[in-house]
């Protein structure tokens, strides 16, 4: 049985009221033909959604005379048949397969140039179904085949897998705002070592999150993450160096290596983003406890395909011996994930860090030295060297009205054994030496200057004192 169109179903449906009636009073057709030209329909393939007067009318007496096979659309009898001439079409051709990324506009002016088309005789439609029609519309893949397999970590806690996704639009602190989640994965349980939603995805965001994936699930030993800025950032790489883990970054375009989280970003987007009620959403803290939980209390303890059956956190659990813990890096964790800015100490004892001034000690007037402070604060801290990383003291804001009653440290000969050693002359003065070099040249060159003068001076001759010989 010859399958119906489902244009012309369309069109029958169209044509309801007229097609049950078999006969029609004067000027009733008209009538229900307007009618009908009226209402509203759900046009397939087309955003349009009213039908005129003269298209109902030509539909219904093309199922008067073909009955529904008359209202299936027409195939043009010229379908697929190229209106360019044979040997223009075989210099379509020809030019496209010697250059398969040339494009469509540059094939028509190549021919134009070489006099084979005359100017305006080749449009891009036609040549793109020609071109269509013969395979050649797409150029080639001349990008070679990567392998890529399937894997995972042996144990958990072995490979961590970072990355953010672009969250929604919510109304935080009155303003509306754009929300990213920041996501640390463990590769070999799917267990999500920690997530946060931030207004950014900058450095400081991304180190946060660590911050507390290591505070709550011990350290990881390799860590990949992206190809971007933020995880390129100088900080971020002196944590993980001082947590001894290796930080690994995936190569660019291809978020395939890192596809079990490419799959966690979807699973929050159709069950946790969708079911959030923006009414009660007011700040970045409302969604991050409704996220906190959702993962604690479903994800967590749900069964996950890939994992045998098993949960993610029972998954976790089973390789607890072979965690590594913080241990003493715990106490000095803070310390750890400050950053570190190098400023030079000015000729009053200050140093500037984001439009302010900050005090150190006195004795580092002239020095180089790194500012330590809190990145989520903006807080300066201390000053350490930049040498052995050494504490050089606090840095305090500067307080010039104290300043004014301050008294001031004077460095003497008391005080400064430096200044108070009196310098040894040295045994082999250079000065000296370049003393005796210019009264010798001096000297040399007045006994020259003595001789030039007396050989312009002959001596006298006899004939000279007027003495004469007979």
């Amino acid at each position: 049985m010859k399958p119906l169109h489902s244009t012309a179903l369309f069109r029958l449906a169209v044509l309801g009221p007229l097609a049950s009636r078999e006969r029609f009073a004067h000027g009733e057709l008209a009538q229900m033909i307007r009618e009908l030209a009226r209402k509203n329909y759900h046009i397939p393939n087309s955003q349009h959604v009213r039908i005129s007067e003269k298209t109902i009318e030509s539909w219904y007496y093309q199922w008067l005379k073909d009955g529904i096979e008359g209202l299936a659309p027409k195939v043009r009898n010229d379908r697929g048949q190229s209106k360019i001439p044979p040997e223009l079409q075989a210099a379509i051709i020809d030019c496209k397969k010697e250059n398969t990324k040339r494009s469509i506009k540059t094939i028509q002016e190549h021919l134009e140039r070489q006099g084979i088309a005359t100017k305006g005789q080749l449009t891009r439609s036609s040549i793109h179904r020609l071109l269509q029609q013969q395979g050649l519309s797409r150029p080639t893949q001349t990008l070679p085949a990567i392998e890529r397999r399937s894997f995972e970590a042996q144990y958990a806690n072995e490979t961590w897998y970072g990355d953010v996704m672009h969250g929604p639009c919510f109304s935080i602190d009155g303003k509306q705002r754009k929300v990213y989640l920041v996501s640390l994965m463990d590769d070999a349980s799917r267990l999500i070592t920690h997530s946060a939603f931030c207004l950014g995805e900058k450095a400081v965001d991304i180190e946060g999150v660590l911050k507390q994936a290591v505070l709550k699930r011990g350290l990881c030993r390799k860590l990949v993450i992206d190809n971007g800025s933020a995880y390129r950032a100088g900080s971020l790489q002196s944590i993980c160096a001082r947590l001894d883990i290796r930080l690994i970054y995936c190569r660019p375009f291809e978020p395939e290596s890192k596809g079990k989280l490419e799959r966690w970003h979807r699973v929050v987007h159709q069950q946790f983003v969708s079911e959030l009620v923006d009414e009660k959403i007011t700040t970045l803290a409302d969604i991050n406890a409704r996220l906190w939980a959702w993962i604690d209390t479903i994800y967590h303890l749900r069964e996950h395909s890939s994992l045998d059956k098993q949960t993610p956190l029972a998954r976790f659990q089973q390789d607890l011996p072979r965690h590594r813990t913080l241990g003493l890096l715990a106490n000095h964790l803070d310390e750890i994930f400050y950053h570190r800015e190098q400023r030079a100490v000015k000729k009053d004892g200050t140093i500037s860090f984001n439009n302010q001034r900050y005090e150190v000690d006195y004795t580092l007037v002239g020095q180089q030295v790194a500012i330590v402070f809190d990145p989520h604060e903006q807080k300066v801290l201390y000053v350490e060297s930049i040498n052995d990383g050494r504490c050089l003291g606090p840095a305090t804001p500067v307080n010039r009205m104290a300043n004014n009653h301050r008294k001031r440290v004077r460095t003497t000969s008391e005080n400064n054994p430096v200044q108070s050693k009196k310098a040894t002359p040295p045994k082999d003065s250079i000065v000296e030496h370049a003393l005796q070099d210019q009264e010798r040249s001096l000297g040399a060159r007045a006994s020259q200057s003595f001789a030039d003068q007396s050989a312009n001076y002959p001596t006298k001759t006899s004939a000279d004192t007027g003495d004469q010989s007979d």
